[in-house]
This record gives C-alpha cells, structure tokens and sequence, in this order.
C-alpha cells in the first residue's frame, strides 16, 4: 500500500505529549503510523494489529527493519478476537480505519478490502476501543468529515468523548474531506481547529508543512 496522507495527518498529529507507556494502532497496514509515534515518543510498548496477511507480513518487516524494533509488535488478529484474548489496556490507541460504506472498486482487489468499512464497522471500533483504553488514555482517529457527527455520537454511546476534533480540507476552496479526533473518557470543551493541506497543487500551507516535515524527505 502506498503511504497516504491520511496516514502522515494522523500519525503527526496525534498527542503523545502526555508520555503515553502503552500504544496500540488498530488496523496497522504496513506499520506506518506505528513507526512514526515510535519516531515522535518512547512508549515502551507499541502494539498494532492487522487482519491482511500481506500487509501483516509487511508490517512485522517494517517493524524489524526499524531503529525502534524493540518496541514494536504486530499482531496478525480481527479487533474482535483481539478484544476477547487480550487483559491489558492502553494508554493511547489509534486508528486509520476503512471508511467507505459503499462498495468501491480500483482495479486492485486488496486495496479495496482494506477501504471498506465492513472489514471494520465504525462501531466495533469503538466499542472495542473502549474495552481496551485505559482510564486516563486517549484514542486518535481519522474519518471522512460527512462522517464526523455519526462517529462522536457512537463513541459518547461508550462513554468517549471528543477533546479535540481538526477539520482537513485539500485547498480553500475545497470541502472539509477529513476530520482527525482525539477522544478521552473525560468530558471536556472540545477544541476544533481547521488545516487546510496546499495553497495550491504541490505547494503546502505553513501548518501542513510544520505538521509533517519530520516525516517528508522533502518538504
């Protein structure tokens, strides 16, 4: 799978500043986003799970070809069976999950699958989520924007609630296409903020640019 920027906005902007020991990335692909919070923290423990085999097997080799090896573990599991055989919990969990609930078709079977959301239904993710978050964890997601109220009110059914919630769009003059939340099992005022992506095609804003840069070879 190609590294989508839907991957980079998530992984760069997730919050680690409260020094998260414990992290686990639902639906992990190849293993980038994990890479990129074992780049930005030194959580101990950094768990991912993905039910592909290839990208399984990409992932665990990603993983091992890494500085960071040590503390990265994939696990070839559904969220499901997951929730089911594992006692520990989380200090932050994050997710890029399949978001399209029509079907979709690119010509490349595989990627496909690994787009559609009824290989991880939005509620299953959260109400796994909230199995396996500890009380004073966070959990980092991203979704397409129409989708963004649906989300927050499914979570809030499992008692997460939304502390910051970032609206993304390609240009000024695009609709929101994205939306990046982080959600806590604490209530608070929920900070929005909006990015916008390029000034125009292949020029990047400021705020895109200071968001991403560690993670861009050129930028």
């Amino acid at each position: 799978m190609k590294i989508g920027t839907d991957g980079v906005l998530l992984g760069a902007w997730t919050d680690v500043d409260f020094e998260p020991q414990s992290i686990l990335d639902i639906g992990a692909g190849t293993g980038v986003l994990s890479l990129m919070l074992a780049q930005r923290c030194d959580a101990l423990t950094i768990d991912a799970l993905e039910i592909d085999e290839n990208a399984y097997e990409q992932c665990v080799d990603n993983f091992e070809a890494s500085p960071w090896g040590d503390r990265l573990y994939c696990y070839h599991a559904g969220l499901d069976e997951f929730v089911d055989e594992m006692d520990e919990v989380y200090d932050l969990i994050i997710s890029n999950p399949p978001f399209y609930s029509e079907k979709v078709s690119s010509g490349n079977t595989l990627r496909d699958l690994a787009r559609q959301n009824d290989t991880l239904p939005f509620t299953e993710l959260v109400e796994g989520v909230s199995k396996l978050l500890s009380d004073a964890g966070r959990f980092s997601v991203i979704i397409p924007f129409k989708e963004t109220e649906v989300f927050i009110n499914l979570a809030n059914a499992e008692a997460l609630y939304a502390l910051r919630v970032c609206h993304i769009k390609g240009h000024e003059d695009a609709p929101f296409k994205r939306s990046l939340i982080e959600f806590s099992r604490t209530k608070a005022d929920t900070i929005v903020e909006v990015l916008i992506i390029e000034k125009e095609r292949h020029v990047y804003t400021n705020e895109y640019i200071a968001l991403t840069k560690d993670f861009y070879l050129k930028m």
